[in-house]
């Protein structure tokens, strides 16, 4: 397998990083718009495989082109997902195996945001789910930690711990601290800030997909291992999109741990119009609010050396178990950022992020996972995913619920 890597940033740079360890591939190109960037991440992976590029993320033409000079099968998208599309389409023209982590952004409806759907997370890449099926080509997309370990837990129980699956919701959540900051996302703001103040997206049998507010039906979970209760919030997220499409359930919701601070600054952020991505005059230079935002912040890929504590995620199932049993069933994935930074030198938010694509990309090298189209990771086998994310050190837990209330553990 011969592999772009577009984007160096810190999920790019955690991709390279996990990788090296394994020997499913044969070229691994990290490719970014800054050339230093991308090449200082190769220089300390320090493999003879993994090497740099130049690439500009928003020309399809240039990423076809270093694609097919390099030889690459494989296309992993690495960058904010405003980028996918021509990331996406240059997967395609050039022949190759297509990943990201996040998918096509949704759009507002235009006179009733809160109460009616627009353009919907994904639309853009189903929309062409035929060209890519009859080219024979695979479009895996939303195989990060979430989507994508969420979805491929949502998959493992409803082939083996449930009969009948009422609700599938995915529940992330962290006990991360980062010292010598008042305000410092672990993740990209750019793409926090979308997914944040975007309604969020709930899907019900009866009713479709509808949107509520940002931010709706607080619940506190419980999550395991220490971490504690957790206050949690309605986030617009793939999963929701995605789940339904292979899972039969009743109804899929997702809900993000944010802390009351970190939604009063999304508040604040908003009300001011700076998580604008509609460009400005400023002192006669046209800058996007948003951009301003991101640059003005840390970058979260830095600041692995300041954080302490764990970040997980993970699936709550709720319905009838196999033995006909009610159920409730919280499949997760606990990541220490001591440990990742040890092994890898990347923070654990990026380093979770990055390991659930590498398994998936091990796993269609080997042919274990194979087809065409555009596809979810709930549409493959799960165990085999679970197995190989335990054997790169990483595997999953299982956290049984009160049937009465699934936000506590037993």
């Amino acid at each position: 397998m011969r592999i772009l890597v577009v984007g160096a940033g810190g999920v790019g740079e955690a991709i390279a990083a996990i990788a090296r360890r394994r020997d499913f591939f044969e070229l691994m190109v990290v490719a970014d718009l800054d050339g230093e960037r991308a090449a200082s991440v190769a220089d300390r992976i320090g493999d003879p495989r993994i090497k740099s590029a130049v690439v500009d993320a928003s020309d399809s033409e240039s990423i076809v082109a270093l694609a097919r000079a390099e030889s690459c099968d494989v296309v992993m998208n690495a960058c904010d997902p405003r980028f996918n599309p021509p990331i996406f389409a240059a997967a395609f023209a050039a022949g190759a195996t297509y990943l990201d982590m996040a998918m096509t952004l949704s759009e507002r409806h235009p006179e009733r945001p809160y109460e009616e759907c627009g353009v919907i997370l994904g639309d853009g890449q189903f929309a062409v789910a035929e060209d890519w099926e009859q080219a024979g080509q695979l479009a895996l997309v939303g195989i990060g930690v979430e989507p994508g370990f969420s979805d491929v837990a949502a998959r493992y129980a409803a082939d083996h711990l449930f009969a009948e699956i009422d609700e599938v919701g995915v529940r992330d959540g962290a006990d991360l601290a980062v010292a010598g900051y008042d305000f410092a996302p672990t993740f990209s703001i750019w793409t926090t800030i979308e997914e944040c103040l975007n309604p969020p997206l709930i899907w019900e049998k009866e009713r479709g997909w509808f949107v509520t507010p940002p931010f709706s039906e607080p619940e506190v979970f419980e999550f395991p291992e220490g971490i504690g209760p957790v206050e949690c919030v309605n986030v617009e997220h793939e999963e929701v999109v995605l789940i339904p499409k292979w899972v039969d359930c009743n109804r899929v919701t997702f809900k993000y741990g944010l802390g009351d601070e970190f939604i009063s600054v999304l508040k604040t952020l908003s009300k001011l119009g700076l998580d604008s991505v509609e460009p400005v005059s400023v002192r006669g230079q046209m800058v996007a609010p948003r951009d301003v935002v991101a640059a003005a912040l840390p970058n979260p890929a830095t600041l692995g050396d300041k954080m302490t504590g764990r970040t997980c995620a993970g699936t709550l199932v709720t319905g009838t178990g196999t033995d006909g049993q009610p159920r409730a069933t919280y499949i997760y994935h606990l990541v220490d950022n001591e440990k990742t930074m040890a092994e890898d030198g990347c923070q654990a938010v990026v380093w979770q992020t990055a390991v659930n694509p590498v398994v998936a990309m091990e796993l269609i090298a080997s042919g274990t996972w194979a087809g065409a189209g555009v596809l979810g990771p709930e549409a493959f086998d799960a165990v085999p995913f679970l197995d190989l994310l335990a054997e790169y050190g990483a595997p999953h837990g299982i956290s049984e619920r009160k049937v009465d209330n699934p936000q506590l553990a037993i």
